[in-house]
C-alpha cells in the first residue's frame, strides 16, 4: 500500500475504479499479436483480430446470432439431469462451480441448441460454450447431443455443432465418458434418416469429445488455427520424447493429413454451410447462391446426387 492510498478519499478511489472499468469495457487486446482493438469494432468483426487474424473464442450467442439469417433464432430447451451425481469435490465442492459457471454465462451447462434459418433453409445447430468449465463433456452436454438430434428429425433438418471443449468433465467420472457412446448413437439416428450431420471444429477440440461425435460429422470444417486432437502436444511431446513438428494439431496440419475437410474463416462461416448443406438436402429457394439440381426421375439409380452449384467461391471439395 503506497501513500496514494492511506491519503486518497474512498469517493475519489471509487471514481478511478470506474474508469479503470470503463477502459476495460471498450478495448481488448489480441492473445496473438497483442494489439489493442476497440471492442465494438472486434464485436463487428465477429472476434477476428483484423492485425494477425486470429480467431478469438466466442460464446453460442455470438455464433448463432452470425449464423441464422437476420440473427433470429430460438433457443430448445436442454434436458435436465442430476447436478453432482458423485458428490465430488476437489479444492470446492462441484455443485458450487456450476452454480459459478452457471452465474458467469447465464447457461445452465456447456451446450445451448438454437434453431434457425440459413439462407431460408432450416438448420438445428449446437454450440459448445468453451467459458462453462472449459466446455467439458458431462451428462448434461451428452444429453443436449441427443436433444439436437431428436429436434433436427422431428423437423427434418440438418444439425450443425460447433464443438470446443478441453475434453470429459472429471467430476463426473465414468458418467461423462458414457456419454461418448451415447453421442454417437445420436448421430447414427440422424444418419438412420438420411439428415447431413455437419462438425465445425473451433479452438480447441479435444478428449472425448475429438474421440467421439466431433469426429463423425459427413463433413468436417474447422476454423484458421484451432487446436484439435485428443491429448494436447505437451502431453504427447513428454509420452514419445520427441518434438513435434511445427503447428501440429492445428487446423491447416489436420487438413493436409486429411482430418479435416476444410479450413474455413469465421467471416466465411455462414456461407460456406449454406452451400454445403444446401446440396446434401437438395435445397432449393431464394439465396445469396444460386443451387440448379438436375433431374434425375429418368435414372435406373438415385445413389449419386450431381449439382452444378453456381456461387461466387469455390464449394468445400467434401461436398462435391
Amino acid at each position: 500500500m503506497n501513500w496514494l492510498s492511506d491519503f486518497t478519499p474512498p469517493g475519489i478511489k471509487k471514481i478511478f475504479r470506474q474508469r479503470e472499468g470503463d477502459g476495460d469495457q471498450l478495448w481488448s487486446r489480441c492473445p496473438a499479436c497483442g494489439e489493442m482493438i476497440f471492442k465494438k469494432d472486434l464485436e463487428a468483426a465477429q472476434h477476428v483480430c483484423p492485425h494477425c487474424d486470429h480467431h478469438m473464442r466466442i460464446g453460442p450467442k455470438e455464433r448463432l446470432d452470425a449464423l441464422f439469417d437476420n440473427g433470429t433464432w430460438v433457443k430448445q430447451d436442454t434436458p435436465d439431469v442430476h447436478d453432482d451425481p458423485l458428490k465430488f469435490k476437489d479444492t470446492k465442492k462441484y455443485a458450487d462451480r456450476l452454480k459459478e459457471y452457471r452465474r458467469k454465462t447465464g447457461e445452465k451447462d456447456a451446450m445451448v441448441i438454437g434453431k434457425g434459418q440459413i439462407d431460408g433453409l432450416g438448420v438445428v445447430a449446437a454450440v459448445q460454450n468453451f467459458a462453462f468449465m472449459g466446455g467439458s463433456m458431462g451428462m448434461a452436454l451428452g444429453e443436449g447431443i441427443v436433444r439436437a438430434a431428436e429436434i433436427a428429425i422431428a423437423d427434418r433438418s440438418p444439425l450443425v455443432v460447433f464443438a470446443a471443449s478441453g475434453g470429459a468433465r472429471m467430476q463426473e467420472g465414468i458418467l461423462s465418458l458414457m456419454q461418448m457412446p451415447r453421442t454417437t448413437i445420436a448421430v447414427q439416428m440422424l444418419r438412420d434418416e438420411g439428415l447431413p450431420y455437419i462438425v465445425v471444429l473451433t479452438d480447441p477440440t479435444t478428449g472425448g469429445v475429438t474421440a467421439s461425435y466431433a469426429m463423425l460429422g459427413d463433413v468436417h470444417l474447422a476454423e484458421p488455427g484451432a487446436l484439435i486432437g485428443f491429448a494436447g502436444p505437451r502431453v504427447i511431446e513428454q509420452t514419445i520424447r520427441e518434438k513435434l513438428p511445427d503447428g501440429f494439431q492445428r487446423a491447416e496440419y489436420l487438413l493436409d493429413k486429411g482430418m479435416v475437410d476444410q479450413v474455413v474463416h469465421r467471416h466465411e462461416m455462414r456461407m460456406t454451410l449454406s452451400n454445403l448443406l444446401r446440396v446434401l438436402m437438395k435445397f432449393e429457394g431464394s439465396a445469396a447462391s444460386t443451387i440448379v439440381l438436375p433431374d434425375h426421375s429418368d435414372e435406373e439409380s438415385d445413389d449419386v446426387l450431381e449439382a452444378e452449384v453456381v456461387v461466387s467461391e469455390e464449394l468445400p471439395k467434401a461436398a462435391e
